[in-house]
């Protein structure tokens, strides 16, 4: 007990491992990392606008092995190294969602999937055609098409206390979707220099790392110094580095393997134990330091009136809030209305207008293509403004839609339970779909 004590006053010591335990086990959840990101972006907006420049000497300093090509500054250790883990974690969970969950049958499939591309296609579209008629410039089509899933779910789970589990996972579903198809936007149209054979390089390390997981080898010693050659050879190859974390969690086996007599059965399948690992470092230090070196824009009113005055970020604004609206809802109604596909029946189609109104949040993967679109000084911080303000936008309108949700799937649960306490059992005969 006194070592306990002792272990907790040193200054930066280890957790005791009953606090690391509970600290990991908050990280996992959805609220607890959706905040601590919220955390991270306002410090980065109000540290970026304390006068002294500091937070701009912080973000812009070097360091690295300039002999292997990784002298980055600190933003660019943010972006192409840390949320490589963020990336890495998305991938182990569209592999699942592929192998075991909702992608796993096209009917099931059908409507989030079909969700997440009009909630792709028809944003850039706005994107497009507001750019164009104001001869802005047209290379931001990409910014407001991804959907964060830490932020997505982070305002479902607050809320969500009696909203049906099929919400969640028609969200989960779509955005994982989403953040695939960003990851392909960025790796095709977003390469710069490309370099043959680093590049060969990288896909050689994805080879080995496929055979080893094929053949059933464990040990992080193999995977993680292999990890981290796979993440410089792409970088150096000229494929943004997150594109070697996607990669690696498709390759990674997701269902525990039966074994065989030498073995025996898996407790947990190598993606399940790195996702286990990894979410927390993610959810509590990856995705929060990008979110602090990224969101720092100066706030003022000048500043603000160009999102609502200059072509770009005034359609990056409208690609977030109306046009993932208008894409994810018209992709799922005209599915459902035109094909065998079918809603979940424990959903209405008021819950899918307030999901598609929430998938405009747009905050990690909309940021990172802004910096990749965008390069000068002034319009990248014209972007993240727009993308901080459509998220928001999106992010207030989406809770007060699943608020009243709530509140209309609150009162019908409420129903039931009187009718139960009535007679004991429930009242089969009762309506109790959505209303």
């Amino acid at each position: 007990m006194q070592y306990a004590q002792r272990e907790r006053t040193s200054f930066l010591s280890p957790l005791p491992l009953p606090e690391r335990t509970a600290v990991g086990r908050a990280l996992r959840t959805e609220t607890v990392g959706g905040l601590v990101l919220l955390a991270a972006a306002v410090a980065a907006l109000i540290w970026a606008n304390i006068p002294g420049g500091s937070y701009d000497a912080v973000r812009d300093a070097h360091f690295g092995i300039s002999a292997l090509g990784l002298d980055l500054s600190v933003e660019h250790w943010a972006s192409d190294g840390l949320l490589t883990i963020f990336f890495l974690v998305a991938g182990i969970e569209l592999k699942r969602e592929l192998v075991a969950g909702e992608l796993r049958t096209p009917a099931a499939a059908m409507l989030p999937v079909v969700a997440a591309v009009c909630g792709m296609v028809v944003p850039a579209g706005v994107y497009i055609v507001t750019a164009a008629s104001s001869g802005g410039a047209l290379n931001g089509w990409a910014v407001p098409m991804a959907t964060d899933i830490a932020f997505a779910l982070a305002v479902l789970a607050v809320i969500s206390t009696h909203l049906p589990s099929a919400l969640r996972a028609f969200l989960l579903t779509l955005a994982v979707v989403d953040d695939l198809g960003a990851i392909l936007v960025i790796a095709v149209f977003f390469t710069h220099d490309l370099n043959p054979l680093a590049l060969g390089g990288a896909l050689a390390g994805l080879v080995v790392f496929y055979v080893l997981q094929r053949l059933r080898v464990r040990g992080w010693w193999w995977y993680v110094p292999l990890g981290v050659t796979i993440w410089a050879l792409m970088y150096n190859g000229g494929v943004h580095a997150t594109v070697a974390g996607v990669a690696m969690g498709l390759i990674l086996r997701t269902l525990p393997d039966d074994g065989d007599k030498r073995r025996g059965p898996e407790r947990a399948s190598p993606g399940q134990w790195t996702e286990h690992l990894l979410r927390p470092f993610s959810a509590g230090v990856a995705v929060p330091l990008f979110a602090l070196f990224s969101a720092g824009v100066s706030i003022s009113l000048p500043a603000l009136g160009h999102v609502f005055t200059r072509p770009e970020p005034l359609a990056v604004v409208l690609g977030l809030v109306v046009g993932k609206t208008v894409g994810v809802f018209a992709g799922t109604y005209l599915t459902a209305r035109f094909t065998r596909a079918r809603l979940n029946p424990d959903l209405a189609w008021a819950d899918v207008l307030a999901l598609a109104v929430l998938a405009g949040i747009g905050f990690t993967v909309a940021l990172l293509i802004g910096e990749l679109a965008f390069t000068s000084g002034d319009d990248a911080e014209h972007i993240k403004a727009a993308v901080l303000l459509g998220s928001l936008i999106a992010a207030v309108t989406a809770t007060l839609l699943l608020k009243r949700r709530d509140r209309i799937y609150r009162r019908l649960w409420e129903e039931e339970n009187l009718d139960q306490d009535a007679d004991g059992i429930p009242d089969i005969y009762q309506p109790r779909g959505p209303r």
